[in-house]
C-alpha cells in the first residue's frame, strides 16, 4: 500500500481528513469551516477575529499569523487587539457592519479570546454588544481561557459567572474535537437567538494535541 502524502497545511486543507490538530489550530480550522459552511448555504460572509494575547490563550494569535494565507482566501481576518475591551468593541461592530445595507458581506462571524482578568476588564463591552445583538448572518464566539491556578496569572479565576451575569450562554468543550462542534453549534447560536449575540466556549485545552476526522 502506497503511503498517503501529508503536509503540514493538511489541517487547513477541508478536504483533507484525518488532521492532526493542536487545540488552537483547531479553531483556525474551525474560522475556515464556518466560512464553507456559509458559501455552501449561498452565503457571502466573512469572518473575523481579535483579542488579546495572554496565557492560556497566549499562542493563538501565532496560529492565525501563521495561516495568513488560508485567511485571506477566505475573507477572515485575524488583528490581534490592543487590549480585551478594544477588541471586544471592534467585534461589537461587526454585528452592525450591514445594518443599514451598507455592508460588503451578507454577515461578519467573529471569534474574541482572553483570559480571565480580560473577561473582567470587558464587561461593559460584553453586556452591552449582548444586548444589541448579533446580525443575521454573523454572530460572535467569546474564548475564555481560564487560569484556575494562577500558574500565570496574578489571581486564580473562573468567569463562568461573569458571563452568567452579562447573559451569555456558555458552552464547555472537553477537547479538540469539540472545539470544531461547539465552535459551529455556538455560532449557529448566535445567529438564531440574535438578541443575545454570544456564545462563550472555554478554551482551556488549547495546547492539547488530537486527530480530527471529517464528518461523513
Amino acid at each position: 500500500m502506497a503511503l498517503r502524502h501529508v503536509t503540514l497545511d493538511d489541517k487547513y486543507d477541508l478536504d483533507k481528513s484525518p488532521v492532526f490538530v493542536t487545540g488552537f489550530q483547531a479553531l483556525v480550522r474551525l474560522c475556515l469551516m464556518q466560512k464553507e459552511r456559509d458559501r455552501r448555504a449561498g452565503l457571502n460572509t466573512a469572518g473575523y477575529i481579535s483579542g488579546y494575547r495572554g496565557s492560556p490563550l497566549g499562542t493563538l494569535d501565532a496560529q492565525f499569523q501563521r495561516a495568513e494565507k488560508w485567511l485571506a482566501k477566505n475573507d477572515i481576518k485575524f488583528q490581534a487587539g490592543i487590549n480585551e475591551d478594544m477588541a471586544a468593541t471592534a467585534i461589537w461592530g461587526t454585528q452592525q457592519a450591514e445594518l443599514r445595507g451598507e455592508g460588503k458581506y451578507d454577515g461578519v462571524f467573529s471569534m474574541w479570546y482572553g483570559k480571565g482578568p480580560g473577561v473582567d476588564r470587558t464587561g461593559d463591552v460584553f453586556r452591552h454588544a449582548n444586548f444589541a445583538g448579533s446580525s443575521k448572518h454573523g454572530g460572535v464566539l467569546a474564548l475564555m481561557g481560564d487560569d484556575h491556578t494562577a500558574e500565570s496569572s496574578t489571581t486564580a479565576h473562573q468567569s463562568e459567572y461573569h458571563f452568567i451575569d452579562v447573559m451569555i450562554p456558555i458552552l464547555s468543550p472537553a477537547g479538540v474535537q469539540e472545539f470544531l462542534d461547539y465552535g459551529l453549534y455556538g455560532w449557529a447560536m448566535s445567529r438564531y437567538n440574535r438578541r443575545l449575540g454570544r456564545t462563550q466556549m472555554h478554551a482551556r485545552n488549547g495546547g492539547v494535541d488530537r486527530s480530527y476526522r471529517r464528518p461523513p
